[in-house]
């Protein structure tokens, strides 16, 4: 039953979360700082999620900050996204067995 609860609580949030812009901006936002601002919201809270989950998902922060050098190093040289996880993966695994 609390399960249920816990849905349903989370259903609403997500439904007013997209339902309220539309019901407050009838018309096209003009403001280009206002424009810029929303764009990069996505990006703010994907980090703002991620960041914290990447350097407590190893128990190590040595091991988390190899992987991490590792995902930037490969994503800057333009891979793919399998090959930057995976390496960083690898990484942070091996920095485990040696320097952890």
């Amino acid at each position: 039953m609390r399960t249920a609860a816990y849905i349903a609580v989370m259903a609403l949030v997500t439904y007013l979360i997209r339902m309220i812009p539309f019901t407050f901006f009838n018309k096209k936002i003009k403001s280009p700082f206002f424009r810029s601002f929303l764009y990069y919201i996505p990006y703010a809270v994907l980090s703002a999620m991620t960041i914290p989950a990447i350097f407590y998902s190893t128990g190590s922060i040595i091991t988390a900050v190899v992987g991490t050098c590792a995902a930037f190093v490969l994503s800057y040289f333009g891979m793919p996204l399998i090959a930057v996880a995976l390496a960083a993966s690898g990484a942070a695994y091996i920095a485990g067995l040696f320097l952890a």
